[in-house]
């Protein structure tokens, strides 16, 4: 059995980590933790996910439950997981990432912490972008720059961060597949008269609305065809169950960092 803490368990996609790791043969809950002041503390994690009693109240002190024997999973936000990262490097308890909304600052700090425990991160723990993103990297290789590459994604109404971390994940995908830099080539929405297209442009379009759990296309316009690729997320439990997959994954691992393509069997690219 693979010990699981969650992070945010009172969230959106903490009950549902909560929830699927309870009833999971191969997960036990070791551990639920909030942020101090959020008025489920104290509170049984089965019972705020709505599944019963589970014997695990949800805390506000994530160092008290990192060990090294027991895998993080963490959907909370950008300041929040950059301090549990910090924990778990301080105990070498592994962590699976899936917050989004790094600062540079932030990310920067993320990128020098992550390799000192056992660490996954990904903007999106689906395995379905995993394989969207490797999809989109071959195409990207074998069309080149002759076919424009447009990216656009669609999110609920609460998302505060613009563009989604996957819409950059794939834009940099792409990138990195073409020689082209989002720091000089990505065109982030169009307003007004900008001209005609740059050829080395790669567009990252956001929308929100709703209840849109999250949809991501990436398109190759060329003249006279164009090829689309299209993830839609249909239940956040997609995204739940691939963290789960990337932590059992993760607990058999040495100490550095990973994506979703190390849990696949895919040379990180």
């Amino acid at each position: 059995m693979t010990r699981i803490v969650v992070c945010g368990a009172a969230g959106r996609m903490g009950k549902t980590l909560v929830a699927l790791v309870a009833e999971g043969e191969a997960t036990a809950l070791a551990g639920a933790v909030e942020a101090s002041g959020n008025p489920t503390l104290g509170k049984d994690a089965g019972e705020v996910a709505g599944v019963g009693t589970l014997g695990v109240p949800i805390s506000d002190d994530f160092a008290a439950l990192a060990t090294a024997d027991a895998v993080a999973l963490d959907f909370t936000n950008a300041a929040a997981a950059l301090e549990h990262l910090r924990t778990a490097v301080a105990m070498q308890s592994p962590i699976v990432i899936g917050s989004t909304g790094f600062t540079v600052q932030q990310q920067a700090e993320v990128d020098r912490l992550a390799p000192q425990t056992r660490c996954v991160i990904a903007p999106n723990m689906s395995v379905g972008i995993a394989v969207l993103q490797r999809l989109a990297r071959e195409a990207a290789l074998a069309l080149g720059a002759e076919f424009d590459a447009e990216i656009v994604e669609i999110h609920h109404r609460m998302k505060i961060d613009a563009p989604s971390g996957t819409a950059l994940a794939l834009a940099k995908t792409v990138a990195e597949a073409t020689q082209r830099a989002l720091a000089t080539d990505a065109v982030y929405g169009r307003e007004g008269v900008v001209g005609q297209r740059r050829q080395r442009e790669i567009g990252v379009m956001a929308l929100r609305g709703g209840d849109v759990v999250g949809d991501h296309t990436v398109i190759f316009a060329g003249m006279g065809e164009r090829i689309e690729l299209t993830h839609r997320a249909q239940s956040r439990e997609c995204l739940a169950r691939g963290a789960i997959r990337a932590a059992l994954w993760l607990a058999q691992q040495p100490v550095g960092r990973y994506g979703m393509a190390d849990v696949l069997g895919w040379k990180s690219s």
